[in-house]
């Protein structure tokens, strides 16, 4: 072995590659902060009324930690938490990362068949869950064939009696020790340490594994393009379950940096804007719609916002409009951020591309690249295959983020292939870019719908539509939506003439497959859908039929 290193290098490489396999790790960079800012303020609920030092939310992580040993969690097994946003989220997310364990947060608006299909498919050794959503994890569990070795249930009030079999969090931890538990083996930059789920072309489940150095470089990414210090406060307005909410801003770069935390539990914009003056809050994370309600709170009842040292905002583009108006009444450092839950984000906007350059997606983050390549019926273009850069030809959209990824789903090697090629993701999106790079999206190219900032799969809802025995046929869209961004309308063909909106809206929202986000807001009932001469169905078709009936009012809505 020492032979061939001496062969291979110039140098002797086997110090820095043992301390860096062993030492680049997300949980070390955490591990950092708590002896060298012992005392500084970590994380804060508003709710609680309670803030933990880096020191004392140490001590609680080792708790869990600790309660997992016991239960046999070790190496690769993975710990699944469905949590809103809450301090126990934050130590789910660090203890799996002490025990080299996997930490799997999933979304919490999922309904029962979609949570039993994630159980079923990463097979947590443990599960915790948030008591808000009991009654939809107890279906879960019913139908799962997967059943955790232990069921954790965090009840921040204190008023919701666990299942039987299941236990309380605070009994859970109560007895164990704070100190930092023993491992033999120590942890490598290519294990996994988070699991992600997001949703495939069909709506099916995909884990997304990332390893430390997605974890460190994910954190590294953010404190670049913030920046982001160690006295800075973060207060993510959207979930934390997903890419965007875990790591923009979110527990990763916070905790790696330094930083503090402020946990907002529900988002709510005058609430919002009271944290930020009432905390000194620095940076504000959450979707485009969010920010429009923020402009319209504080044009009401404005708060002391000169502490705030910038908004970053992702999902959506920002209108030019909009954005000019956010500057001038929020801060004048706007970001957009623009990627996947597979890459983290790809694109990105900073202030001094704004308001300019909104509309677009932006260009390429600093460690990445982006591409826009030609879209062939029976092949997947090469990544050096790219459309001109003239702002008007549209091709489909492809990232390279070599320290974000780990170019691979869970369980899904037929997904991994269509997505993962060549070093680069492809990522389904269908735009343009110009002569300096800009990206700006055209559409999707398997008509997903992003609404409140999740991504909705049309394929999943109009299955279930069409279960119903009185629908023919059903094609489902997204409309613009002030609220949401984009909302669900679907377009059904009756089977049965007595069929109406109000019976279709409650079977939607007591399916067992359909979260309740994803349930169309708004129907029309039409006598044909559009199709191809391949009988496929013409999506982009029926949501410019959409926007037109839209105008008209002719939805119904329940």
């Amino acid at each position: 072995m020492t032979e061939t290193l001496e062969k291979q290098y110039t140098y002797d490489v086997r110090m820095f590659k043992e301390t860096f396999e062993h030492e680049f790790t997300f949980i070390n960079g955490f591990m950092r902060n708590v002896h060298r800012f012992a005392d500084r303020r970590a994380l804060t609920c508003p709710l609680r009324n309670r803030t933990w030092s880096y020191a004392e939310l140490n001590q609680e992580v080792n708790r869990l930690a600790h309660a997992l040993l016991e239960d046999g969690v070790g190496k690769n097994d993975v710990v699944m938490y469905q949590l809103l946003n809450s301090a126990e989220f934050v130590f789910c997310y660090l203890a799996p990362q002490k025990i080299n364990a996997i930490n799997c947060p999933i979304n919490f608006r999922l309904s029962p068949g979609e949570t039993a299909t994630i159980l079923d498919d990463s097979k947590p050794v443990v599960f915790v869950y948030d008591a808000d959503i009991k009654e939809t994890v107890e279906k879960a569990l019913s139908i799962a064939e997967h059943q955790p070795q232990r069921i954790v249930m965090v009840d921040m009030k204190g008023e919701t009696k666990a299942p039987e079999g299941h236990v309380r969090y605070s009994d859970y931890v109560q007895h164990q020790s704070d100190i930092e538990p023993k491992i033999d083996q120590p942890s490598h930059i290519y294990d996994e340490v988070t699991r992600l789920y997001t949703s495939g072309t069909t709506g099916n489940p995909k884990g997304v594994p990332l390893n430390n150095v997605n974890e460190v470089l994910s954190a590294h990414d953010v404190a670049m393009h913030f920046p982001l210090s160690p006295v800075d406060k973060t207060m993510n307005m959207s979930p934390w379950f997903h890419r965007g909410g875990l790591h923009s801003g979110g527990p990763t770069p916070t905790l790696y940096i330094g930083g503090e935390i402020v946990i907002l539990r529900h988002f709510n914009p005058k609430t919002c804007l009271e944290y930020v003056e009432k905390y000194g809050i620095s940076f504000l994370i959450g979707a485009p719609p969010m920010l429009k309600m923020l402009y319209d709170t504080q044009k009401k009842q404005g708060v002391d916002l000169s502490g705030l040292k910038g908004i970053v905002t992702m999902g959506a583009p920002l209108e030019k409009e909009d954005c000019i108006r956010f500057q001038e009444t929020l801060t004048p450092n706007i970001f957009n951020g623009y990627g996947t839950t597979e890459a983290f984000w790809n694109t990105f906007l900073r202030p001094f591309d704004l308001p300019e350059m909104s509309g677009s997606a932006g260009r390429s983050c600093t460690d990445d690249d982006v591409a826009v390549v030609h879209v062939y019926p029976d092949r997947r273009a090469e990544p050096d295959d790219h459309v001109p850069k003239d702002g008007q030809s549209v091709g489909e959209i492809i990232v390279k983020a070599p320290g974000k990824t780990t170019y691979t789903y869970v369980n899904n090697p037929e997904d991994s292939e269509k997505v993962f090629y060549k070093g680069w993701v492809y990522i389904g999106d269908m735009g343009t870019w110009d002569e300096n790079e800009f990206v700006t999206i055209a559409g999707r190219k398997n008509d997903m719908i992003v609404s409140s900032g999740e991504n909705i799969h049309p394929v999943q809802i109009e299955e279930i539509l069409n279960q119903h025995p009185k629908v023919s046929e059903s094609v489902v869209v997204g409309v613009p939506d002030e609220l949401r961004g984009e909302a669900v309308v679907a377009y059904i063909v009756k089977a049965d003439p007595s069929l109406t909106a109000k019976e279709l809206q409650h079977y939607c929202s007591n399916h067992t497959m359909l979260a309740d986000y994803k349930r169309p807001r708004f129907y029309r009932f039409v006598d044909e859908l559009p199709y191809t001469a391949t009988g496929k169905k013409k999506h982009f078709v029926v949501r410019q039929m959409a926007l037109e009936d839209q105008k008209k009012g002719l939805f119904e809505r329940i």
